[in-house]
């Protein structure tokens, strides 16, 4: 089993890296994963075990970080931890509160002390109290993160080399340095959490509560207390807590926060409405249809909360990258003192001094701190424009897509029957007159069609109705002998008839015995498919292809009209599966699948990505899929690709950003060309600026 925790006051990439660790290697434990962006850990182990392995985190958890409070997710609600602030006293504590008093009198006290310039014993004392008090909390968590086998993190560096400057008496360079570290985690904290606080704001799509309707008396309560069945009332300008069908009223809705559609949505009585819709400008009666933790808004922040847990592979390098790069580091460093002093002569503290410098810069904050939260603001900006990521694995495989594979039938098509043309001797009109007629008995598809296409024509009566099986329908209308259906039909009544190639269902109409007309029936190609598979092609997809279980021949002109580069017809269900292995095992790139999400989950299963169309209010295709496209619009797989892109692209410049600017800094810390505080001020600038590039991964147009 899989339970998960949050662990609030965890502001800290590498805290979050000890913690998973240590909890990893307890009796018992499966799986452990900590994510610093949500600031959740999961742990997977047997049933039995849960209660031993949860005792024995929560111990390792209050050693390594004793200011990081852990909860159980079911025992608090999302909204709460959503809206939690710092108030704990932690060296990665969003310095709002805890550091930055430390800051500003640590400020003063080091001009006073720069300015007064005292000598002798007071200087000492004067520079290690000051030390001691910004600087203290940093020394306290090196020495027992060393008891507790966690060495090398940027306490233990930051300690070594401020200490190492005290010692050999570089008193004010100590302080500066320790000065400016914590001026940088205020900043970066502040940062961070403006992120997670930015991110969460997109995904506002939480009520705050239900107005429940009961003997005609309006109550507000939790929308987790109101049970299926019951009614609430939804007044102008509030979200829409539960999903339902409305018995009363009548509005246009904000579907945005979910479909990330500007457009609103008119609906009326009768009409189903989804929580985190947004009521603008009616009073509604909604009689729910879902219990909150089964509604849409709470499957959706669900996949939200849960999506940066699955890391994508750049985010494993990071994590693995900064555990063996500070220990090696801090060898270098070592060697750095050690060769020039014993073997070449060199002067020992002007050494020291360097190899402290040295690490003073190989601190892995900006890495470990920007990658993630990349791909948390990319998660974050498709969730935006009504693109689901259920985790940064999926985005980093959709920036890699070279193959798109469709389904037909509810995804590039509509999956309606509608009259597409109407044509023969008699006017239009009067074809569908007499058609709407003999069809207004049938809740066929195809009839349904022919009555839309009619919906203008007043609907005439209709006697001595017959249904032929197989054929179609015969009856008197006005006096008439009218008769619809196929090809065997007039054949059956001997009405002579035109040959029809047309793609699609022909409807074909005779009046006493005569040939007055046909009718077109399609499945209606969605008005973005075109632009969608355009779309894709321009963003360097390869390949476009479909599979349908239609005939070729209605295959042949669905990829035609949308420029597909190729198509399979006539499957069933597992050829679809055989059709997409040969595709995938041919493709140089990642293949993605893109079905509605019913009857497609073993295709989707199958791809290197499954993408669903029309996730809204459909279990099937929210489960089934790594990616869900909350419209039902296929163009929105190539914004998709672009945000996923544009989220790599901005991961792959932190990394080398940061990487370069560290190397450039060491080699000139190395030879003596940089000081401690130009160090510190290097490692911080860093930081800040892959932190304030990983957000533009939330601007989507």
């Amino acid at each position: 089993m899989e339970k998960s925790y949050y662990l609030k006051g965890l502001d800290c990439a590498n805290c979050a890296a000890k913690i998973e660790r240590a909890v990893t290697k307890v009796d018992g434990v499966k799986t452990a994963n900590v994510d610093f962006m949500s600031q959740k850990m999961s742990i997977t182990c047997e049933q039995e075990n849960l209660p031993t392995v949860e005792a024995q985190a929560y111990k390792l958890i209050g050693q390594l970080e004793p200011d990081v409070a852990v909860v159980p997710t079911e025992s608090e609600g999302l909204q709460n931890e959503h809206s939690h602030g710092h108030t704990h006293d932690h060296q990665h504590s969003g310095g709002e509160n805890g550091n930055l008093w430390r800051i500003i009198v640590t400020g003063l006290a080091l001009a006073l002390l720069l300015w007064l310039n005292p000598i002798g014993l007071p200087r000492v004392i004067a520079y290690v109290v000051v030390y001691a008090l910004i600087g203290g909390n940093i020394v306290k968590n090196a020495v027992m993160n060393i008891f507790h086998g966690e060495v090398f993190d940027e306490n233990f560096l930051m300690t070594v080399a401020t200490i190492g400057a005290l010692a050999i008496g570089e008193f004010p360079e100590a302080v500066a340095v320790m000065f400016l570290y914590q001026i940088g985690e205020y900043f970066q904290d502040f940062a961070v959490d403006r992120s997670r606080k930015n991110i969460r704001e997109l995904m506002d799509v939480r009520p705050d509560f239900a107005r429940l309707l009961a003997d005609g008396v309006e109550k507000e309560v939790s929308p987790s207390a109101v049970e299926v069945g019951s009614l609430i009332v939804v007044n102008p300008g509030e979200k829409i807590p539960l999903d339902g069908l409305i018995e009363e009223g009548s509005s246009s809705v904000d579907t945005s926060a979910l479909t990330g559609e500007s457009m609103p949505r008119q609906l009326a009585t009768g009409d189903e409405i989804l929580s985190g819709m947004i009521n603008q400008d009616g009073r509604l009666v909604i009689k729910t249809s879902r219990s909150y933790g089964q509604s849409t808004v709470s499957k959706i922040l669900e996949l939200v909360e849960n999506a940066s847990s699955q890391k994508a592979p750049a985010e494993k390098f990071i994590t693995k990258f900064a555990r063996y790069y500070t220990p090696a580091v801090v060898g270098l460093a070592v060697l750095l003192v050690a060769i020039p002093t014993l073997f070449l002569g060199g002067d020992f503290k002007e050494w020291l001094y360097r190899a402290l410098t040295f690490l003073v810069i190989s601190c892995p904050c900006a890495l470990v701190i920007s990658v993630p939260l990349s791909f948390f603001a990319g998660i974050g900006g498709a969730g935006k424009a009504g693109i689901l990521v259920k985790g940064s694995n999926h985005l980093e495989t959709l920036a890699n897509v070279d193959t798109v594979v469709f389904d037909k039938t509810g995804t590039l098509t509509a999956g309606k029957f509608a009259v597409e043309s109407v044509s023969g001797p008699l006017p239009t009109q009067e074809i569908l007159y007499y058609a709407a007629a003999l069809e207004q008995h049938s809740s066929h598809p195809i009839a349904q069609s022919v009555m839309q296409a009619a919906a203008s024509e007043s609907v005439a009566s209709v006697a001595d109705l017959k249904e032929v099986a197989g054929h179609g329908i015969t009856g008197v209308v006005d006096g008439k002998l009218a008769a619809i259906g196929n090809q065997k039909l007039m054949q059956m009544l001997g009405v002579t008839y035109p040959e029809n190639d047309a793609v699609g269902t022909v409807l074909y109409l005779a009046i006493n015995g005569n040939y007055a007309g046909l009718l077109v029936i399609n499945d209606q190609i969605k008005s973005d498919a075109k632009e969608a598979i355009t779309g894709l092609q321009a963003a360097g997809v390869k390949e476009t292809i479909m599979l349908t279980g239609d005939s070729p021949k209605v295959a042949a002109a669905v990829s035609q009209k949308l420029g597909l580069s190729r198509f399979f017809a006539g499957l069933l269900p597992e050829d679809k599966v055989s059709h997409l292995k040969e595709i995938m095992a041919q493709s140089v790139g990642k293949v993605a699948f893109v079905g509605d999400g019913i009857n497609d989950a073993p295709v989707l299963v199958t791809a290197d990505l499954g993408v669903a169309m029309g996730g809204l209010g459909s279990d099937a295709a929210i489960e089934a899929a790594d990616i869900v496209i909350m419209n039902d619009q296929p163009s929105k797989l190539t914004q998709g690709i672009k945000i996923s892109r544009k989220t790599l692209k901005i991961v792959k410049e932190n990394i080398l950003f940061a990487l370069g600017v560290k190397a450039v800094v060491l080699v000139l810390g190395a030879l003596g060309y940089t000081s401690m505080a130009v160090a510190v001020f290097a490692d911080v600038g860093v930081t800040l600026l892959a932190v304030l590039n990983a957000m533009r991964c939330l601007r989507v147009k």
